[in-house]
């Protein structure tokens, strides 16, 4: 990553969506199944953002 980088309104966007996704984690009413997908689409959105 450059000095200079630029942040962008796509990377707020996935940056927001993770944070969210993280918060639904919090949620006890959740199924395994629930949390595991909510996991894996945490982990493809922080790869997709460099993040991994």
């Amino acid at each position: 990553m450059s000095e200079h980088s630029t942040y962008t309104c796509q990377d707020f966007r996935l940056e927001m969506i993770i944070l969210g996704l993280h918060r639904r984690l919090q949620d006890a009413s959740l199924s395994q199944e629930e949390r595991e997908n909510i996991l894996a689409r945490i982990q493809e959105l922080e790869e997709e953002a460099g993040m991994d």
